[in-house]
């Protein structure tokens, strides 16, 4: 070549530089400047100085020839550089891919040997509908979905019945075609998919009337799925092995189940802990009384004091919602209002009249809104 640029410093490495070294530089390089990937004009010439170099130092009789006396001393081995000669499997076959090229000198054939390789099939979702109580406790549920399963009529061939696939007459069942053409590096084969089998290596003269020659058909499936306690709006439950059957023989994918909870009447869910607004009139405000809670695991009794201020937050332990695979259980609890008549009997009003000076009319700022109570009351 034109250059005379030390063949050691086009690939950047150090004249005591290994084997491998030597191999790792050119790789490097290599996925630089190779014109099937680098479409600037000097690529050309920059990978023939590449190539030209690591031919040159990968050979250790030429390598000795080229530390004792420079190009002179390889200007005579071989009568120039032939590029075809060169076997750079392993090195440019990770440039373009499984299966892009044919390579120098025949490197590939790894689309071939992915063809067949089992993978796992696809992946679906659906969603559950639950009570609060449900998801609370867990249950049960129906699901309804749809996915491909083997066709029950040719059980998977995708072949009539009587019938059976045959071998591809295009790629002679390799699920493959190859075409050369000449580059400045040799002969160069590109392998691809077979058009006429998409890669399969067979062909179905007779395709199964149920499926179409796929092999597989869309089924509804009905399923059980127990849900566990505790679950809310957002859990998802995986069902392994529910999803699309996979290829090649390989696994089926899993079904992701997407849990949504109706909102309750009265009940308010936070975290594990559950949230009632109950409603009490003045006089059991200023006088106490017992009252009946309802909780999700039926009625409870909870003893109001006297001089209950609106807004009052009380704790029932462990009757909250279950911890979701785990043991224990949130609490509930139990804000309350009071409830001021908007009107009233003669005698309630003539009670109340009595009642009024002996209260006084003194007006106190606040120091805290009654939201404000009601957040410590939730916060314990």
């Amino acid at each position: 070549m034109a250059t005379e640029r030390d063949y050691y410093e086009i690939l950047g490495v150090n004249k005591n530089a290994s084997a491998d070294e030597l191999k790792t530089a050119f790789r490097n390089l290599a996925r630089k400047y190779h014109p099937d990937v680098n479409k600037t004009p000097e690529a050309e010439e920059k990978f023939k100085e590449i190539n030209e170099a690591y031919q040159v130092l990968s050979d250790p009789d030429k390598r000795a020839a080229y530390d004792r006396y420079g190009k002179a001393g390889v200007s005579g081995m071989g009568n120039g550089f032939d590029y075809s000669a060169v076997d750079l499997s392993d090195i440019l076959g990770d440039l373009f891919g499984f299966g892009g090229f044919g390579g120098f000198g025949g490197f590939g054939g790894t689309r071939a040997q992915q063809r067949n390789v089992p993978r796992k099939g696809a992946d679906l979702q659906t969603t559950v509908t639950m009570q609060f109580e449900e998801a609370c406790f867990g249950a049960d549920k129906e699901i309804i979905f749809n996915r491909d399963e083997k066709c029950s009529r040719c059980h998977g061939s995708g072949a009539e019945p009587g019938t059976k696939p045959q071998r591809c007459s295009t790629c002679n069942g390799s699920g493959e075609v190859k075409t050369s053409r000449q580059t400045m590096f040799g002969s160069m084969v590109q392998v691809t998919t077979c058009p006429v089998c998409g890669g399969r290596g067979e062909t179905i003269p007779s395709p199964c009337t149920q499926c179409h020659g796929r092999g597989i058909e869309r089924k509804t499936v009905k399923k059980v799925v127990s849900v566990p306690a505790g679950v809310d709006t957002g859990t998802r439950i995986r069902l392994s092995g529910e999803g699309q059957p996979g290829e090649n023989n390989g696994p089926n994918g899993d079904l992701y189940v997407d849990v949504r909870v109706n909102q309750h009447k009265f009940f308010h869910r936070h975290d594990f802990d559950i949230q009632v607004d109950l409603n009490i009139n003045i006089a059991q405000a200023t006088l106490g009384d017992d009252i009946t809670v309802p909780t999700i695991d039926g009625s409870e009794q909870l003893k109001i004091p006297s001089g209950t201020q609106p807004g009052k937050g009380f704790t029932l332990k462990g009757k909250g919602v279950p911890y979701l695979r785990s043991n224990g259980r949130g609490d509930q609890k139990v804000i309350i209002n009071v409830v001021i008549p908007h009107s009233l009997t003669a005698e309630q009003r003539d009670l109340m009249e009595q009642l009024a000076p002996t209260l006084g009319t003194e007006v106190i700022p606040q120091e805290k809104s009654f939201w404000d109570r009601i957040k410590e009351a939730i916060n314990g």
